[in-house]
């Protein structure tokens, strides 16, 4: 079924090349109504209390009002800026908001995409919004193309756990590795990775993982063959250790 997913190819700075999976009409329909619901309960429970309880006095219906373009506005930006492009319907669906290079969506981006939701409206039941999604080359609403943004899913690939990073402080194997070798933008560009790794594609994940991990390893003295992140196939293992180490030394 992979095959017939629609997806986006990006070219990091490293010159590397990963794949996103995009979310299609159903996928975003079902995260919409999701948070579509939760607003609606958010509206209904502020109604209830500057107006039905009569909370506020005269302004009652002014932070009624207020309440109102917090729960449709607010929301979804404060949710997409703070909580890595995810609202809680989005986080349900394995949907995610990201820029169209891959990285965060910040606050701007993130302001244009939701504001430009009313014009996806139109002329009724998101109408325009839909169509766009279906003839962009990238599933993108037309709030999508001004923000510069894409929503993109988790692949359906299951996640294959291949070690933990100790939470104990440096000690054994780890203390002895030398990472002075490891420059301070090869360890953001690791956390980066490691950051957005569920969002990849299985294939991209493995493979750039694999990409980092062979340029790296030969560059950290002290990494045992016997060491499990000293093993090609536990090239994430050694990534998160890298990073964990390299952290505590800066």
């Amino acid at each position: 079924m992979s095959q017939y997913e629609d997806r986006m190819t990006i070219e990091t700075p490293e010159g590397l090349v990963v794949t996103l999976p995009l979310a299609g009409v159903g996928s975003r329909f079902v995260s919409a109504a999701i948070d579509f619901t939760i607003q609606i309960l958010l509206t209904a429970a502020a109604f209830t209390v500057f107006v039905g309880f009569g909370v506020g006095g005269g302004v009652g219906p002014g932070l009624f009002a207020i309440s109102v373009f917090a729960v449709f506005f607010v929301y979804d930006v404060s949710f997409e800026v703070l909580a890595g492009g995810r609202t809680p319907g989005k986080r349900w669906t394995g949907l995610r908001v990201v820029r169209s290079g891959g990285q965060p969506v910040g606050f701007v981006a993130s302001a244009i995409r939701n504001l430009l939701r009313l014009v996806d409206f139109l002329p009724s039941m998101y109408l325009v919004g839909i169509t766009s999604i279906l003839v962009t080359q990238r599933n993108q609403r037309l709030g999508d193309l001004a923000g510069d943004t894409v929503v993109a899913r988790a692949s359906r690939k299951p996640v294959r756990v291949v070690g933990a990073v100790p939470t104990a402080p440096l000690a054994g194997a780890l203390a002895a590795w030398d990472v002075s070798g490891i420059t301070a933008e090869e360890l953001a560009t690791v956390r980066t990775f490691l950051e957005r790794r569920d969002s990849l594609e299985w294939g991209a994940r493995t493979a750039l993982a694999r990409t980092l991990a062979e340029r790296l390893r030969p560059r950290v003295g002290g990494v045992s063959t016997q060491d499990p992140a000293g093993d090609a196939a536990n090239d994430e293992v050694f990534l998160e250790r890298l990073a964990r180490v390299k952290a505590a030394r800066m």
